[in-house]
């Protein structure tokens, strides 16, 4: 955890009013990282640019009609950018914007400590 967040953390244990507004801002990102898909799709375009096939391919039981509107939400979400190209066939590319990029250290840490969780529960 870094310094900055847990001076927030501690100072929001003695004030109500900054209590309300992290959960507030904690529901405002559930609510767009949401899902099943969402955080693990982000983890994939973090890696680089993939074509909707790729995606497939990473995101592991996810289906083309589910990754379809996964992709929409996070592109009205603007982290997500799709990129159609005139080619024959069509090719369209997904990659993170700008502001999707600033959730790669969220996810970065989502992975060390499912990693970690990982080797405590299962010791692999």
């Amino acid at each position: 955890m870094t310094k900055k967040i847990a001076e927030t953390i501690e100072t929001v244990e003695h004030n109500p009013a900054q209590c309300s507004q992290h959960m507030m801002a904690v529901q405002d990102a559930m609510d767009i990282l949401s899902g099943k898909w969402k955080i693990m799709i982000i983890g994939s375009l973090s890696f680089g640019k993939k074509r909707f096939m790729e995606l497939i391919r990473e995101v592991n039981g996810i289906g083309a009609k589910m990754l379809s509107k996964e992709l929409k939400d996070l592109e009205d979400n603007e982290l997500v950018k799709r990129t159609v190209y005139d080619t024959k066939p069509v090719t369209v590319e997904y990659e993170l914007t700008e502001y999707g990029h600033t959730l790669k250290e969220v996810i970065g840490s989502i992975a060390q400590w499912g990693s970690e969780h990982r080797k405590r529960i299962f010791g692999k």
